[in-house]
């Protein structure tokens, strides 16, 4: 959702200081962690090609619409490393940013199954604004447009990961950046990026030998703005099919879908339906995600991701 604020702002005519910007939201972010946590880097001790794509508040002209790309494994026996792509999309090309990051974790084994792992990420993003794509909307802005502006990025992430269980906590934003600012100009309206914390985690039970219990969360946090909670749990059949449902605190209920096939390809879908005052409106018909993923597996590594849920 990161600058959707931002857009309805300007749209409205706001000057005015926004200090509190989100990162964009996922609902399966169990399958994509390495977006938002560095530590995450060869943590499948696979490697792995994922991509993620996120339709958000279908049928609301300019809403987010983001897309994910990465690939990450293990370099060897301590260190993994990874590599992200996140476009986000927002005014149907009024904001448009593209934000990349490349990972390194180091892992500390702390028993016969657990390990502590520890990354960072370096990276950037390049935020486009077309103010003039305002009048779609029916707006003048007498704004000059942001063309390709780089702002560098580095992050920090901690991951505790074994058999059964996982937990993570992340900063991958340390660096606040302000992406427009023309009160020289006469304009005091000013968009700031925020440090976003992310806690994560999530255990296995098995229930019995063909089903398996896979409940987690999501805590996000930025200054300024509110605190997100996703709750999750979702039944996994024979490691083939998932079904689950998810909640996140004052803001949709979900519905969850999974399959893997030969142990190598993922396919997984989301539905969100908003539980707010947007989600009872006619111009909006929910949010849709769709994730793939794609293990490289060979006969040496296939039993360390038998059962993998993240």
């Amino acid at each position: 959702m990161k600058k959707f604020i931002f857009i309805i702002a300007v749209i409205f005519g706001v000057t005015k200081s926004v200090t509190a910007q989100q990162d964009p939201q996922y609902t399966q972010y169990m399958l994509n962690t390495i977006v938002v946590n560095p530590a995450f880097a060869g943590a499948g001790n696979v490697l792995s090609v994922s991509a993620l794509h996120r339709s958000q508040w279908i049928g609301l002209d300019g809403a987010p619409v983001t897309q994910t790309f990465s690939i990450q494994s293990p370099i060897s026996e301590r260190f993994g490393g990874g590599l992200s792509i996140v476009n986000d999309n927002i005014g149907d090309g009024t904001v448009q940013e593209t934000y990349f990051d490349v990972a390194l974790s180091y892992t500390i084994p702390t028993s016969q199954e657990g390990n502590l792992a520890f990354g960072l990420n370096v990276g950037g993003d390049f935020l486009n604004v077309d103010f003039t794509n305002l009048t779609n909307f029916g707006v003048e802005a007498n704004l000059p447009n942001i063309d390709n502006k780089f702002s560098p990025n580095a992050g920090l992430g901690v991951y505790y990961y074994q058999e059964r269980f996982y937990a993570g906590l992340s900063v991958p934003n340390l660096l606040e950046t302000e992406h427009f600012d023309n009160s020289s100009g006469g304009t005091s309206f000013l968009a700031k990026d925020r440090m976003n914390y992310y806690l994560i985690s999530g255990y296995r039970f098995d229930i019995n030998r063909d089903l398996v219990l896979q409940p987690g969360f999501l805590l996000k946090a930025v200054s300024g703005g509110p605190v997100q909670l996703d709750l999750t749990a979702n039944l996994t059949f024979n490691d083939k099919f998932s079904v689950g449902a998810a909640y996140r605190l004052n803001s949709a209920v979900s519905a969850l879908f999974g399959v893997k096939f030969a142990d190598k390809f993922l396919l997984g879908l989301a539905y969100d339906f908003e539980t707010t005052a947007l989600g009872s409106t006619q111009f909006n018909d929910g949010s849709f995600e769709v994730f793939l993923r794609y293990d490289f597996i060979n006969r040496l590594n296939r039993r360390n991701v038998t059962g993998r849920f993240y």
